[in-house]
């Protein structure tokens, strides 16, 4: 798999593909949707505040990379947006309902347990139990176009180990083994890295925000 995503992408695209799941009659997205979807403080980890200019420059990238579509409907001036990531028309990347339930909640939520992603995915597709949703993450581990996701070290204390989505860079490099390493020891360090990288772009979001305003005051 090819594809990588910023953490920032990796939340539009996961709250994009989560509306059309749960509210079609109101997808695609307009701007404002999309930044109360990203935002949103629920089925979200880390809860960001992201303002309209970010978000607008998250989709702008992902435009680019035909990974989002922007239209005006009929008779309508206001610009919606819906996702590319999968399952469209001439779209190579095709998931079963199951497989894109569990993708967007790692999108949105990141690692999370079997146990964890049968509760929480359940809204998005339906499994029979935990063997169904075990069998899912095994698929999307062994894809021959993947893997998409990969199981984490299990923490101190924990039941059962974590899965988490192969699309965020930070997942990527690591679960990347290295020399006299196991993959699951380098992909234990995946949560800590993908909150510094929410993080850091929360934290960037802010400041342009804060010196676009200052520049808005300072001039005539």
């Amino acid at each position: 798999m090819n594809l990588r995503l910023s953490a920032l992408e990796a939340r539009v695209l996961g709250a994009l593909v989560e509306k059309e799941i749960t509210t079609p009659d109101q997808y695609p997205l307009s701007l404002n949707a999309l930044v109360a979807a990203c935002n949103q403080k629920t089925n979200r980890d880390p809860v960001l505040e992201l303002d309209e200019r970010t978000v607008q420059e998250t989709l702008d990238g992902l435009s680019k990379r035909h990974l989002v579509l922007d239209r005006s409907g009929f008779g309508s001036r206001v610009v919606k947006y819906r996702h590319r990531l999968c399952n469209g028309d001439h779209n190579p990347l095709q998931f079963s309902p199951q497989e894109l339930a569990i993708v967007c909640d790692l999108l949105l939520r990141g690692p999370q347990t079997p146990g964890e992603l049968r509760s929480r995915a359940q809204r998005l597709a339906s499994f029979a139990d935990l063997g169904e949703v075990e069998a899912t993450l095994a698929r999307l581990a062994g894809r021959e176009d993947g893997p998409f996701v990969v199981r984490l070290e299990r923490q101190p204390g924990a039941r059962e180990s974590r899965y988490a989505e192969l699309f965020t860079d930070a997942d990527r490099v690591a679960a990347a083994p290295s020399a006299g390493a196991s993959p699951d020891a380098n992909a234990g360090t995946v949560a800590t890295l993908e909150a510094r990288v929410a993080a850091l772009e929360v934290a960037v979001a802010e400041l342009r925000a804060a010196l676009s305003s200052a520049r808005e005051t300072a001039s005539p």
